[in-house]
């Protein structure tokens, strides 16, 4: 069977340890089904063990060999795949629990299927086998917790299983609501960290694993949660999310696996419960199992429009930052090559000021040099690999100075100041201590609000004294048209001023980024994904 991965395994024998007629299991015409109730140690003794081999096909099975600390809903997901789960007893005491489904036809689908792949849970081999009964009969006011995640399966399961009283064949198996989410990241301009994504999903509950890795030149993920609610939770809430302004874009779908087997606890797996695990440098982080198991799954996934951004702690985008060099983007070596390679520039205009301040608006540019013998090319040196390749992502292919310019990554890893007392005329710059990096402090708002370059363009830190005249006559001072301006209407210190063309608006950048607007205001400027 596709999607199921052998974290639930099983020895199958007829008979089981039967409950007493203590009013626990119950006649035909019980109408408590759909309850879930784990029996404390007490209870557990009102329960015989009679290993009947002469059971015949119930719909009620019977699992024994649980490890200890097992939850409900770890043995929920063991029916999940095969049919509706109507009803769950625990006996927490005696390691045993009896699970209930909808039809005898998917309990007996669920025990062949449990003969042929021993189930494990919690790496350790549990035995299924049909019941002498065939209802149970639960008192719900035992384990409120319990019957909650069976009813919040159950309410996401109508939707996806068979029709009850079908013979669920392999092929005809539904996943319903498995533990696991299955994360895929659009528009990934910014890295997103295991632990990014860890901080992020568990504001919905306990999450137990996450394995990341690059399919089809996408990063992806497989995060599971202890519980089921917690995952449709957060699916509800985040599927179609932005973690970042406008970017890195949360597509998010139940997965078929119930459980994910992890190796390794390192930055592409980790599994919480399993602080032991070795880091197993250079192995694949995903189990061969589950990599087949995830390549027959097919992407049912919409594409909403974006929403709102995540708010996600500074903490986090600072995280992103600094494991940039180890997400393995497309294009960026282990270490992130931080030297980009500009060619076809207007010789007779560029400056290393000009190219530190439109780089740096996806970066903190370290170092300028253009090169002496061609002076239409510029090594750039950004604070780090994920920069250079937000910026090469940007800026390769705009006009600057009436040029279309090329950006690509530079063999070279660091780029040379000359030598003391050399005259290079100016074309190296070290911009390494320069109070104008806009990604310098850890958690910067500048961030979130990284776009392409646009027409439209952001104005900040303007004075209480300056009017939409005055920035007007400013900016059609660069050479191009303004087409539009608005102030904020909440904070005067801030508006939207659109040039004729996204060629203008970069000129205007480069121009008046950082100008002196009085009273001790240097004006900010930066792309906006606005229009006016």
């Amino acid at each position: 069977m596709d999607g199921i991965v052998s974290d639930v395994a099983v020895g199958v024998k007829r008979g089981s340890d039967e409950l007493l007629s203590g009013g626990v299991l119950n006649s035909p015409n019980s109408n408590m089904s759909g309850m879930v109730v784990t029996a404390n140690g007490n209870d557990s003794k009102k329960f015989k063990g009679d290993d009947k081999m002469d059971g015949a096909p119930s719909r009620v099975l019977h699992i024994r060999k649980l490890p200890g600390e097992v939850t409900e809903t770890e043995v929920i997901a063991l029916g999940l795949p095969f049919g509706k789960v109507t009803n769950i007893l625990m006996l927490k005491g005696k390691n045993q629990a009896f699970l209930e489904l909808a039809t005898e036809e998917a309990a007996i689908t669920m025990v062949n299927y449990y003969s042929a792949v021993t189930p494990h849970l919690r790496n350790q081999p549990i035995y299924i086998q049909y019941s002498n009964h065939k209802e149970l009969k639960t008192d719900n006011t035992l384990n409120q917790r319990a019957q909650a995640v069976l009813q919040a399966v159950t309410a996401v399961q109508t939707a996806n299983t068979p029709l009850s009283g079908t013979t669920v064949s392999e092929s005809a198996v539904t996943p319903a609501q498995s533990p696991v989410l299955r994360i895929i990241i659009d528009n990934m301009y910014y890295p997103v960290t295991l632990d990014v994504l860890h901080q992020i999903f568990s504001k919905f509950g306990a999450v137990l694993k996450i394995i990341t890795f690059t399919k089809n030149n996408q990063f992806q993920a497989l995060l599971q949660y202890g519980d089921p609610v917690n995952a449709q939770q957060a699916k509800l809430a985040l599927d179609g999310q932005n973690i970042y302004n406008a970017c890195c874009t949360l597509r998010i779908d139940f997965s078929k696996l119930v459980n994910l087997n992890v190796k390794y606890n390192n930055d592409k797996s980790r599994d919480y419960t399993r602080p032991d695990l070795p880091s197993g440098d250079g192995q694949p982080a995903l189990d061969p199992a589950i990599a087949a198991a995830f390549a027959k799954e097919t992407s049912l996934l919409a594409v909403p429009g974006a929403l709102s951004p995540l708010a996600i702690p500074n903490a986090a985008a600072a995280a992103a930052a600094a494991a940039a060099g180890r997400v393995g983007m497309p294009g960026v070596s282990a270490g992130g090559n931080t030297v980009l390679l500009v060619s076809n520039l207007n010789e007779e205009m560029v400056t290393p000021q000009s190219l530190f301040t439109l780089f740096g608006v996806y970066g903190d540019v370290q170092r300028v040099k253009i090169l002496y013998n061609k002076k239409d090319s510029a090594l750039i040196q950004m604070a780090d690999g994920n920069q250079s390749q937000l910026a090469m992502n940007h800026l390769n292919g705009q006009k600057m100075y009436g040029k279309i310019i090329r950006v690509t990554l530079s063999k070279h890893q660091t780029v040379q100041l000359p030598r003391e007392g050399l005259d290079d005329q100016g074309l190296t710059k070290d911009f390494g201590n320069s109070p104008l990096h806009r990604f310098k402090k850890p958690g910067s708002k500048n961030f979130q609000n990284i776009f392409p370059p646009s027409a439209t363009l952001h104005l900040s830190n303007i004075p209480p004294s300056v009017a939409e005249e005055d920035l007007r006559t400013l900016f059609a001072n660069t050479g191009g048209t303004v087409k539009a301006f608005k102030f904020f209407q909440r904070d005067h210190k801030m508006a939207l001023l659109q040039m004729a063309t996204v060629e203008e608006a970069i000129q205007a950048l480069i121009d008046l980024h950082n100008y002196n607007l009085g009273e001790n205001h240097h004006l900010r400027v930066s792309f906006s994904k606005s229009t006016i």
